[in-house]
């Protein structure tokens, strides 16, 4: 049996980051998925055994194939959760644990996941929290909680594991943190987001950030 399967849910890449419009075209925004789709996979991939992704979307199942990642048709009238219940289902009993990702976390090459995976194999449950309340990833034996993404997440995430006696690890991390949503996440890629396929991306769309001591940290604009 392999020790650690990545699940990765992509809904689609049409209409995704609604958020990030209109900075960013349909087009953009499309491209900008599958940069950061790119930047998690060549994370992960050094250290887990096997990449899962699944989605209900041809497209992004075919470029999971092109990347070599091993694709997965979600069910009929599934959503995130029923969808991450069917993936832990697909690799229960190939691996030991499964660390799940959402797509659009690109510096998570940024920190140590070695030393968290690594920590994995002697603690039942690892989760790392998102800004705002979220979770940006799991890692646990397949199917040893349902999971419950949507908001506030990451509460909802320890207690389940608690009512489980799994004793549940935090890991607090800036760069696992920081999922892209907004222009001023933009803006944190090009601080810290250097050698990622997301930063070359946005550097090619030339997108500049600069500190401001405002309501906001960062000024993202475009030349």
């Amino acid at each position: 049996m392999d020790e650690i399967y990545g699940i990765i849910p992509v809904s689609k890449f049409k209409n995704a980051k609604t958020r990030l419009s209109p900075f960013l075209s349909e087009k953009e925004r499309e491209e900008l998925l599958k940069v950061m789709l790119k930047d998690v996979t060549d994370s992960l991939r050094r250290y887990v055994d096997k990449i899962i992704l699944i989605s209900a979307d041809e497209e992004v199942l075919n470029y999971a194939k092109s990347i070599n990642l091993e694709p997965l048709m979600e069910n009929n009238n599934s959503n995130l959760n029923k969808a991450l219940k069917q993936a832990m289902l697909y690799c229960r009993g190939k691996t030991k644990k499964v660390i799940i990702m959402p797509s659009d976390v690109p510096l998570i090459g940024k920190t140590n996941i070695k030393m968290l995976i690594d920590s994995s194999k002697s603690l039942d449950f690892i989760i790392v929290p998102s800004k705002g309340g979220g979770t940006n990833a799991l890692i646990l034996k397949p199917g040893a909680i349902r999971t419950r993404f949507g908001d506030f997440s990451y509460k909802e995430h320890v207690n389940a594991a608690d009512r489980k006696k799994l004793n549940p690890q935090v890991h607090d991390s800036f760069f696992m943190a920081l999922d892209v949503n907004t222009t001023e996440d933009l803006g944190e890629i090009m601080v810290h987001g250097e050698n990622t396929h997301t930063r070359k991306y946005l550097k090619e769309l030339k997108i500049t950030v600069e500190s401001i001591h405002g309501s906001e940290r960062l000024r993202v604009s475009r030349g």
